[in-house]
């Protein structure tokens, strides 16, 4: 089967390339196929429902628990080959990670990404994705799989720019937001239903 890509896929990530340029974040709301979007929502679905999913853990090491009053998302971390909606997910990702790399010449060799199921009242607490102890994560990603989403359902990730206003974006299915991981402070506002995601990371080269 041939690789889906965005349509047009060298347009589409110019833009998403344009607003990291300009705003330290970039935003596009038709990043994947409504096919697509809606593929992956029924396997994270799924998998949610075998058990499949775990809660999430803050911090690193000695120091990491789940602490769902911190963050309450559960987690399962995709691999190459686990189903074809995923091999076509990763694909336009890696096509992206080119495309990053092209422009701001980041040094990104690798992407890791996971499905997020936020429950109803689930939410996750200010924070940046980079650790202190490893600076590893350069780009941070979410893409939202839920089509019929509306915008009184809430589940918003607010944005927390340097020297700019807060800015809350809401989980509409197929809308992708980017950002650089080490200086965008985020969270997630919690919603009144299940609130499905892929977040994902391109991480740089060690030094």
């Amino acid at each position: 089967m041939p690789i889906e890509l965005p349509t047009p896929a060298a347009g589409l990530h110019q833009l998403t390339l344009d607003g990291l340029a300009l705003h330290g974040w970039s935003q596009q709301n038709l990043f994947l196929s409504d096919e697509l979007t809606l593929a992956l929502a029924d396997e994270c679905r799924v998998e949610a429902a075998e058990g499949a999913l775990a809660f999430a853990a803050v911090g690193r090491g000695a120091a990491q628990a789940v602490r769902a009053d911190i963050r309450g998302d559960r987690i399962l971390w995709l691999e190459a080959g686990r189903s074809d909606a995923c091999d076509r997910y990763l694909a336009i990702m890696e096509s992206l990670r080119l495309a990053l790399n092209r422009e701001f010449f980041l040094g990104l060799d690798s992407y890791e990404s996971h499905f997020a199921l936020y429950a109803p009242g689930a939410a996750y607490h200010k924070h940046l994705d980079r650790f202190q102890d490893d600076d590893l994560r350069t780009v941070s990603v979410v893409i939202y799989l839920n089509p019929d989403w509306r915008l009184e359902q809430g589940g918003a990730l607010r944005l927390h720019p340097l020297d700019a206003p807060v800015n809350d974006i809401a989980p509409m299915g197929s809308r992708l937001v980017l950002f650089l991981s080490a200086d965008m402070p985020h969270e997630v506002l919690p919603a009144t239903r299940d609130r499905l995601s892929l977040a994902g990371w391109f991480r740089r080269r060690p030094h």
